[in-house]
């Protein structure tokens, strides 16, 4: 199982990256599996350097806010009208509301239902999408919001690995179980330390450094900054709480479970 960041700047796309977008992609039965964790603004332009997008098996929305999920319109476009056009339906899994949604972004005037197939999150029925496993927990956030626990296929063909997505959360009961064991741990930590004191919303560097500590995470990756935020204060600040490895995502990254 592979994760590749296509898109890691928070609330708003930055001058150096994407708003959120993570392909997880694990090989199966002869073929590759490729599924998007939010589909954020910016993302789609860079996601076409990774392959075909018509080539997904699924996308997954943590939530409905603009810079997790506007760029399923250009997704949309491209599977209409673009090269091979028109494609097969791409299925996507997203909270209550998710419908509507899509059909706000890709205009009123153009239903998504003829190149998406929409599916509601239930925590109680996990995911499956090839060789991987997709259990969404309820987590902490103005607006409904799911992490996500991915399980699938070890890149060396020894057992399975477990990726966690936090979406966007502060902390809460639905992360810390979302993480437990977790071999990657992607945890959003758009806060400082003392700058941002509302909760509710985000995690800081130190929180997300207290999920990877308490669940017991082995590797902690630090996404969803906005360009405000500084990576080095995020980093030093998870580093007070995790004593694990602990890298910053950027564009292009690639991590081999």
């Amino acid at each position: 199982m592979r994760l590749t960041v296509i898109g890691s700047s928070g609330s708003v796309s930055g001058p150096d990256s994407a708003s959120s977008c993570y392909l997880v992609e694990a090989d199966h039965d002869g073929r590759t599996w490729r599924v998007l964790l939010d589909l954020g603004s910016g993302a789609f332009g860079q996601l076409l350097r990774h392959g075909d997008p018509a080539t997904l098996d699924g996308v997954l929305l943590s939530h409905l806010h603009a810079d997790h999920v506007v760029d399923t319109a250009a997704l949309h476009v491209y599977l209409k009208y673009g090269p091979g056009a028109p494609h097969p339906r791409v299925d996507i899994h997203g909270p209550e509301g998710t419908q509507a949604r899509l059909a706000q972004i890709c205009g009123d005037s153009d239903t998504p239902d003829d190149q998406f197939r929409v599916f509601t999150w239930d925590p109680a029925a996990p995911v499956r999408i090839g060789p991987l496993s997709i259990v969404p927990f309820v987590v902490r956030h103005p607006t409904p919001a799911y992490a996500m626990r991915i399980s699938g296929p070890a890149e060396n063909g020894d057992g399975t690995r477990v990726i966690t997505y936090t979406g966007d959360t502060d902390a809460c009961a639905g992360v810390a179980e979302a993480a437990q064991g977790a071999d990657l741990l992607l945890s959003e930590a758009a806060f400082e330390e003392g700058r941002d004191t509302v909760r509710g919303i985000h995690l800081t560097g130190r929180r997300a450094g207290e999920l990877a500590r308490g669940a017991g995470a082995r590797r902690l990756v630090l996404t969803h900054l906005p360009p405000w935020t500084s990576p080095a204060t995020v980093h030093a600040e998870a580093l007070t709480a995790y004593s694990g490895p602990v890298d910053l995502a950027e564009p292009g990254a690639t991590w081999r479970l």
